[in-house]
Formats: structure tokens, sequence, C-alpha cells
């Protein structure tokens, strides 16, 4: 539980403090001595915080004025739309129409911990998957929720805020498919354009230790500010100490090397939020050649169907239906679910599919194929038996909170356990997982399982009952798996994530209605080797408890509470197997919809230079084109497509003028 102040956040289950509460609320404080002059002076101290935090006049002003034409269209002020409208705008001539679906971002959004507030709100689609065969077994109806920002900055509005790369080999491997300038060598600039690295400083020679970022990596000065967290706790502490213990280093996994264990900088600019709509936005929104629409729904991209060339958009407002008109480019930003949808409701996409739906074909491209999403496992849960007994303390959930909103400080200004990220290659890392050019393959720096972690207070029932609502959990398996350990004892609980999975899916349009919600079909956990791996990255988090520095250090153990269908022995590779199958998640990243690669690759949708096959002035340019998902959270390496694409459309139309 976390006490907020009141700006409509008890419907998310936050105690409310406002100027007419009494301080002995429901949060229990039980400080009711405060004298009445002293808590009217702290009250109007913290609403004026309050007021500053939650200022949207940073973001641009919905405009007024709609322009006819505009030199180009960009749909989607997301991950990687916000950078385009910033970068291209950079160009005074250049008259820019941004639209996005949502509006400014919330109160809850700003505040790091608060990111699973985020989500089933005002600023989230609210997806679902199609009930799965082999997956989300343990959710309601078999169907995973999923969340996608709709709202200025996209998902990285209400994303967990951690800035990752990816690995090197990720992106040699574009290039090995033929995507020729998207190597590693190729996007590391695009990378350290965007940055603004806080919290540590950069050395000319790079070197692997805990402060070690190097200026070939990294950069001082860019749009996106990113900060390590201001506070470390001892169970952080503890957990690297265990790392440590199982022989991994401590360095920067946006670094040379990506295995091991890393204290992850996240995408926050004092103690706050820093989504590419107060990044890249924010600096752009009084320039006179960006249009700024917002609750702007996009129903389709005009083509003419003789010439194939885009010449702008349809959108719905208020009711209403506008066309607005583009010289140069419309550019696709929506993201991977949003991106597939309207190109297959302007007639791009698979020819049958389109037939079934009765839309006119305009190009046959396998538009909504390569669905490609991490999955993450919730355990094994690890029991802190000599951690704090009492649950949370609302005197320090009202202390911190203070801090927060007067300094922007302490724990609600960090990520706390989150922050520490670790890199792992199980037995299924191989050697052919490699690029072609691939160096020092004999270190296996090609991890196929990534660590993130969570914890609960002891007794933390609002807070455990969250994760399971956002997550779809039947009330059995939230018991079983969060509910009865959390009961007993303050819970640890890593988050193994499927790095590279054999698994793809596919989405498709419910219907023609542009307003309809499209197919969401991952097809989870198809592909059997996928659990098998992460069966490996379950027992390696089981291991890391019974570390000395964690079972001696915080009495850890691993839960034995069993998960409610499954067959054999607690921590059998045949329970896990189970487990997987019921418990695995989103993680959030899918990615792959609008595929990218060489003309004589028949499942691209996109060329390297991201212009649509077969249709003249349209690109995609957001998460949709990575043709092979990548080691890490997805947030960074959109905001470097973002950069790039940026930089294609300026030297394919500065030349040509």
């Amino acid at each position: 539980m976390i006490i907020g102040l009141n700006d409509g956040m008890e419907d998310s289950g936050f105690c409310s403090l406002s100027a007419g509460s009494q301080w002995t609320s429901p949060c229990g404080s039980g400080v009711s001595s405060v004298s009445a002059a002293l808590f009217t002076n702290l009250i109007t101290a913290l609403l004026d915080s309050h007021k500053r935090l939650s200022d949207t006049s940073i973001y641009p002003k919905d405009t007024d004025i709609i322009l006819d034409q505009y030199d180009f269209i960009v749909v989607g002020a997301g991950s990687a739309g916000s950078v385009l409208a910033n970068r291209l705008t950079e160009i005074p001539e250049w008259k820019v129409l941004l639209l996005e679906a949502g509006g400014d971002p919330t109160l809850e959004s700003e505040i790091p911990p608060l990111f699973h507030h985020t989500q089933d709100t005002n600023i989230d689609w609210k997806y679902k998957t199609v009930p799965q065969e082999h997956g989300c077994l343990g959710m309601v109806n078999q169907s995973c929720n999923w969340p996608r920002g709709k709202v200025l900055g996209g998902s990285s509005a209400l994303n967990s805020l951690l800035y990752v790369r990816g690995n090197r080999y990720d992106y040699d491997h574009w290039e090995d498919m033929g995507n020729t300038g998207w190597g590693f060598k190729d996007v590391l600039e695009y990378f350290k354009k965007s940055e603004d690295l806080r919290s540590v400083d950069l050395e000319d020679i790079h070197k692997e230790t805990l402060s070690g970022y190097s200026k070939r990596f990294h950069n001082k000065g860019g749009y996106l500010t990113l900060e390590q967290s201001p506070t470390k706790t001892p169970i952080v502490d503890g957990l690297i100490a265990a790392a440590k213990e199982m022989g991994f280093k401590v360095g920067d996994s946006n670094g040379e090397s990506q295995r091991g264990f890393t204290l992850q900088h996240g995408t926050v600019r004092d103690g706050r939020r820093c989504s590419t709509a107060k990044a890249f936005l924010s600096p752009a929104k009084d320039r006179e050649n960006l249009h700024v629409v917002k609750y702007a729904h996009v129903t389709k991209v005009l083509i003419d169907p003789d010439t194939k060339q885009a010449h702008g958009v349809e959108f719905l407002k208020n009711g209403k239906i506008n066309l607005i008109h583009a010289s140069k480019e419309v550019v696709l930003s929506a993201g991977s679910v949003n991106s597939p949808q309207l190109l297959i409701l302007s007639g791009i996409g698979p020819a049958t599919h389109l037939k079934e739906l009765g839309i006119p074909l305009v190009q046959d491209l396998k538009v909504g194929e390569n669905l490609q999403d991490h999955l993450q496992f919730l355990g094994p849960v690890i029991l802190f038996n000599k951690t704090n007994p009492q649950g949370p303390d609302p005197e320090k959930l009202l202390d911190d909170t203070y801090q927060y909103f007067m300094h922007g400080t302490g724990p609600l200004a960090s990520l706390d356990i989150l922050q520490l990220q670790g890199f792992i290659s199980t037995k299924f890392a191989k050697k052919e997982d490699y690029p072609k050019d691939a160096e020092n393959i004999k270190d296996l720096d090609y991890p196929d399982i990534q660590f993130q972690h969570i914890r609960f207070s002891f007794n933390d029932t609002e807070s455990t009952k969250r994760v399971a609502s956002v997550s779809g959990y039947t009330d059995e398996i939230y018991q079983a798996l969060l509910g009865i350990p959390n009961s007993k004892a303050e819970i640890y609980v890593p988050l193994p994530f499927l790095q590279r999975p054999k698994s793809k899916g596919v989405i498709k349009l419910r219907s023609k209605d542009p307003m309809d919600p499209p197919i969401i079909d991952p097809k989870y956990l198809s592909h059997p080797q996928d659990v098998e791996t992460f069966v490996e990255g379950i027992k390696f988090a089981a291991d890391l408890a019974r570390t000395k520095a964690l079972a001696e250090g915080f009495e850890a153990e691993v839960s034995t509470t069993r998960i409610p269908g499954c067959p054999g022995e607690h921590g059998s590779n045949e329970y896990w197997a189970c487990v997987v199958r019921k418990v695995a998640t989103t993680t959030y990243h899918p990615v792959g919809t609008c595929k990218m690669g060489p003309a004589s690759d028949s499942t691209a949708v996109v060329d390297p230079r991201l212009k649509v096959f077969g249709i003249k002035g349209l690109r995609v340019v957001d998460g949709s084109i990575i043709p092979k998902i990548i080691t890490g959270n997805i947030n960074a390496p959109i905001i470097m497509i973002g950069e790039k694409g940026a930089d294609m459309i300026k030297e394919d139309w500065l030349k040509s003028s």
C-alpha cells in the first residue's frame, strides 16, 4: 500500500490524503497529536508539489487549427513517434502533424514505483489475447492481459522504466538477415544520440566494474534522461552478493558485455518518469511547424489504388471524420498492435485475410505475422523470513510520500529491487544462436534468460492483488502464487524472462470496423523448448535463494505452496513446466508484426529503410519492424529505431531537394 495525494487515485486502492482528511486517516498513521497549523502547512505544501508533479503544460497543446496538408503525418506519439516528431521538426520548413489516440500522461505515471497502477486505466488500450492453448492457463479465460500505452509517450509512459538496449549480437543478427545498416556498429550511435546518462561518470577507457561506464557506449546531454535509483535497499545489496557468490560480475549490461548483473539505469529525471513525451515532445512543443492532435483515432491510411501512393490519413475525433493529406510521407509509429491493424484496414496485408474482411487489396504483404514477445515467470517465490514481520508501515509510507513530493527523493523516486537486472545463459544458449561473424563465442555473452525482481512486504495484500489483477490471474492461482506465501513472510519474486522465444504468433483484424480491438494470438509456449528454457531459469533463481548471502542473510527459502493442478514433486522439471504454462505472462514486449527485411524476404513488410514494400510515401517506424526480438526490454531499441528512422527520412528528402 502506498499513500498518495487525492487525485482520483482512490479507485486504484490508494489511501488518500487531502486537505479535508483527518490525520488519523484510514491509513492508520496514528500521529493525531500533530498541531492543526503544522498539519495545514504540510498539506498545503504537498498539494502545491502535487500540482507541479502533474503539470501537463510541459506537453504540446492540442492544436486548435488543423491544416489540410502537412509534409509529414506521424501516427502515434509513442516511444518512436515522439522521437520522430521532434527530429523531423528540426527542419523548420517541414510541417509535421502528430496524431495520438490518447491524451497527456497522468500523475500516477510520473512516480516510478507506481507503473503497475497505470495499467488497466484510461491511458492503456487494455488489450487481451485470445484464449491460449499452451500458455496463460492460470489466467481468467486463459487470456493474458496486454497493456499498451494510449497516451503521449505511448508505452514509455506506463512501462517499468528500465533502459535496456539489448545484446550487440541482436543487431548483428538483423544485419545477417539482409538489413544493411542495422548492425550493432551502425545502431550504437543512435542509442548514444538520445542518451543523457546521469548518476555516473563516463570513463575514457572502458573497464567492467560496478561504476564503470565508457564513453564508447554512453553519452551525456541527449534528450532522454537516464538515472540510477538514488536508494539501494539491503535486499539489493544481498542479491548483488548472491550473484557474486555464484560467480557473476556486476557491471554495465549496456556496455561491453551483457552477461551478469547490473544496477540498471531507468528513464527517470529527478525522481520522475522521463517518458519519450517528456524527453522529446516537451522541448519541441512550441515549434510552429509541429501540430499535435490528441484523442485522434486514425482509421485508415489514404492510398491511391492506381499509383499506390500514400497521400494522407483518415482519423476520428469527437465523433467527426477528418481527412488530412501528406505531401511527402505518412509514417506509422502506432506500435506492434496498431500499426499492423492500420495497414490491414488500409488494404495492405495478407490477401486471404483482406478477402475475409471484405477490404479491397492494395498490397499483399505478411502484415501481422512474425509476432514475438518476451514472457515472464513470477517465481519461484522466495520467503524472506528475517525481514520486517510487521508488514507495511503507514508512518514510514507517509514519510516517504512527503520526502518524494517535497524533494523528489526517497523510495518513491526509486525502482528499488527492480533496478537489479541479471542476464544468464542456460544450457540452451547454443553457439548457433550467434550471428555468423560473432566474436568471443566461448564467453557465452548472448544470454537467453533475463532477470528482474520484485518484492512485497509481509501481508501486503493490496500490492499482491494489484499485480495479480493486471496480470489477469484467477483467484485460485493468485492465492497459491502470491497470497498464501505473502501471508507468511515478506516475499522476493525473481522474474525470469524468456529472451529468444521460438513460439511466434499473429495479429489479425476482428472486423473492418477500426474501433474493434484486433485479434491478438501470440501462441505462447507453442514451441516446447520455450518451456524447457524457462525451467532452467527458474532453477537458477532457486539456486540464487540458496546462496549464503540470501539463505543466511535473509533466511531465504523457496515457497513450497503448490500451484493447483500441477503434477510432480515440487521443484522438479515436470512441476515447473506445468507451472510455467499456468503462470507465465507477457513482459509487454510485442514486436515483429511489420517485419523489416530485404526484398528477397517474402515475409518482410518494410525494407531496411523502413519503407512499406510496394507503396510510395509510407513508412513504419516503431517496434513492429523488429525482425527478431532483442535480448532485453524493448523501449530503448524502439527509441533508437525512432532516431535512426528520422535520420533516414531526412537523408531521403534533403538529398532530393
